[in-house]
C-alpha cells in the first residue's frame, strides 16, 4: 500500500487548510487511517484517526474542535479539515493506515503498517 499525502502550505494564524491522502489500492476501507505530524526537533505525534468500519474518530486534545478527519473509501482518500490553525500547528503531516495486524492504541505509530511521505504546513503567526 502506498500512501500520498498533499496539501500542505503556508497559512497565516487562524486560517484553515484541509490535507489529503490518497491510497494505492481500492480496499482502503479495510484499513483504519490517521494523521500524526511531527515538528522539527520533537518526536513524531498522533492528530487524528478515523476506524475501519464504524468511523470512529479520535483526536488529540491539541486539535479537538478545531481539526476533522474524514475518508472517502470510493476514492480511497482520507482528509484532514484544520480550522482555526496555531503557529504551534506548524509541522510535517504524515498520514498512515492500519490493516488491524498489530494490536494497540490508535495513538500509537506502531499501531500502523503503511506511512505516506509528508507534507509540510507552515503556520505563520
Amino acid at each position: 500500500v502506498q500512501l500520498q499525502a498533499s496539501g500542505g502550505g503556508l497559512v497565516q494564524a487562524g486560517g484553515s487548510l484541509t490535507l489529503s491522502c490518497t491510497a494505492s489500492i481500492r480496499t482502503i476501507n479495510f484499513y483504519g487511517l490517521a494523521w500524526f505530524r511531527q515538528a522539527p526537533g520533537k518526536e513524531r505525534e498522533f492528530v487524528a484517526s478515523i476506524t475501519s468500519r464504524s468511523g470512529t474518530t479520535y483526536y488529540a486534545d491539541s486539535v479537538k474542535g478545531r481539526f476533522t478527519v474524514s475518508r472517502d473509501n470510493a476514492k480511497s482518500t482520507v482528509y484532514l479539515q484544520m480550522n482555526s490553525l496555531k503557529s504551534e500547528d506548524t509541522a510535517v503531516y504524515y498520514c498512515a493506515a492500519d490493516r488491524g495486524s498489530v494490536s494497540g492504541s490508535v495513538y500509537d505509530t506502531d499501531k500502523y503498517d503503511h506511512w505516506g511521505q509528508g507534507t509540510l504546513v507552515t503556520v505563520s503567526s
